[in-house]
């Protein structure tokens, strides 16, 4: 099981991956156990003197002026917590609940949120104890942060709602006692603190990350298999042609074609004496197209990973001078552009590869057999699996429209203006199903135009990527009921089996 230790440097993209492949530990370093203990010093003086603070002896939002009576704190915060738990729709799963916890850990760690150390020593044994509160994936506009989902989370915290544990739903005092725990009373500002920020929508956007660099590897392997299969030509691929233009992305997956390409005798056998001039753009173009993808990938996860290890809620406790000052950190802007650049990452992905394998099941343009079956008119092989990753290319188009652009003001217009962050990340997992799906079918196309230049042997790189594809499913000798090969395909995909032709080239490596 993988450790996490918060608080003696930044949380990175590797760490990230894990714990959503999970399950993990955390644990806190004794200075940031240091600096959330004078965090709460600050708050618990701010009462003492008498003060009157936005956030800890105040209403929310528009209520914001309103001011709350010292006996009525534990309340207002417990109040705020049920009021805010109203997320509808299906629940998150287990790993991205799971990451945005260690996220509103990591958050409260940095002692600017005001919580106390037993508030938060509860969700950290949570994590570590596997106590996963149930979230609903919808009520979230990304601003003042992802408040309905964190709300569900922290009820499980008072005792309410419900979590699971080891995939067994139980009431949130059950849960809680399955690990020891009993629910807690809120402290001034801590439901606050617990409800505001973006660890929703970046866990989600991270999650959506990990899954597209899952299908950049796989269709960065499948197109060079495409080219080898397609007798296309690794000259568009040389390293003068993309270091004219400088766009790092592109000489990156300029070099590593090349390198998956080098050493195919299927390539040696048509270098003389080939009648082609020129490639179609989706097999000679794929170091431009899939170059700009990966820089767009490796910006939205440089965001992600800033916002990760951000303090994302309101107001914030500055424990250097005591000041407590309310800003506008819980706005998920860059989570949201970040997700939108996702988004539109794997629509290119899928675009390409689709686009590839239509020239794959094409005579006229292939020279293979027919739909890449012997005996076409009776059989009709790879038709209707293009006609599938046509489908889902047309879907993800649909879905990838930017949701940053949108607003919808809330709270009485007080809040006026929302990223809608949470399902412009939410739709991304679904959109990696959809692209590995596409280039899990590139992938049984590719293999199978292979296989009609046997004895002539691929590359080893690219031997390996067929033999993963022969792992899932065997050569298509005559028609047979396709779907399974198509799931057990998009599986390897989905698994991050050709992560290793490309892994140095992706962001969370």
């Amino acid at each position: 099981m993988t450790h996490i230790t918060i608080g003696s440097a930044s949380l990175t993209l590797p760490q990230l991956r894990a714990v959503l492949e999970g399950p993990v530990t955390v644990s806190l370093t004794d200075a940031a156990w240091a600096n959330v203990e004078k965090g709460a010093a600050v708050v618990a003086a701010i009462l003492a003197e008498g003060r009157t603070v936005y956030g800890i002896n105040t209403g929310f939002g528009l209520l914001a002026n309103t001011s709350i009576a010292p006996e009525d704190l534990e309340t207002l915060q417990k109040n705020l917590v049920l009021s805010h738990a109203c997320g509808v729709g299906a629940l998150l799963s287990d790993d991205v609940v799971r990451l945005l916890m260690v996220l509103k850990i990591a958050s409260l760690s940095r002692g600017a949120s005001g919580v106390r150390r037993e508030t938060l020593e509860t969700l950290v044994a949570m994590v570590n104890g596997g106590v996963l509160p149930c979230i609903p994936s919808k009520g979230s506009v990304g601003a003042s942060g992802d408040l309905a989902p964190l709300a569900h989370m922290s009820c499980v915290l008072i005792g309410v709602g419900e979590a699971r544990v080891n995939g067994e739903i139980l009431p949130a005092e059950a849960a809680l006692a399955a690990i020891g725990l009993k629910p807690i009373t809120l402290g001034p500002k801590e439901g606050l603190a617990l409800l505001n920020g973006t660890q929703c929508s970046t866990a989600l956007a991270l999650a959506g990350l990990f899954a597209a660099e899952a299908c950049f590897a796989a269709g960065v392997a499948a197109g060079a298999l495409s080219v080898d299969a397609l007798k296309g030509s690794d000259a568009p691929f040389d390293h003068r042609i993309h270091a004219l233009r400088g766009q790092p992305g592109q000489i990156d997956v300029a070099a590593r074609l090349r390198g998956l390409m080098a050493g195919s005798a299927i390539r040696e056998s048509h270098r003389e004496d080939c009648a082609k001039v020129q490639d179609p753009y989706s097999l000679r173009c794929q170091p431009q197209v899939m170059g700009a993808t990966l820089d767009v990938l490796r910006n939205a996860a440089a965001m992600l990973v800033r916002e990760a290890n951000a303090v994302t809620d309101n107001p914030l406790v500055f424990i250097e001078d005591g000041d407590v000052i309310s800003g506008g950190n819980f706005h998920a802007e860059p989570v949201a552009y970040a997700a939108d650049q996702i988004a539109m990452a794997l629509c290119e992905i899928g675009n390409i590869s689709e686009r590839r394998t239509s020239i794959l099941v094409d005579p006229k343009m292939s020279e293979l057999p027919a739909f890449l079956v012997k005996e076409s008119g009776l059989n009709s092989g790879f038709m209707i699996a293009q006609v599938t990753a046509a489908a889902l290319v047309a879907e993800n188009r649909m879905v990838a429209h930017p949701c940053v652009i949108d607003t919808v003001p809330t709270s009485a217009n007080q809040e006026d203006h929302v990223s809608m962050a949470t399902h412009g990340a939410r739709r991304l997992l679904d959109m990696a199903e959809n692209t590995a799906t596409v280039v899990g079918i590139e992938l049984l196309a590719a293999a199978q135009g292979l296989d009609f230049h046997r004895p002539l042997t691929s590359s080893p790189d690219l031997e390996q990527v067929w033999s993963i594809v022969r792992e899932a499913a065997e050569p298509y000798a005559s028609d047979k009921y396709f779907a399974p090969d198509i799931e057990r395909a998009t599986a390897t995909v989905r698994a991050g089996r050709y992560r290793v032709f490309a892994a140095d080239l992706l962001p969370s490596a």
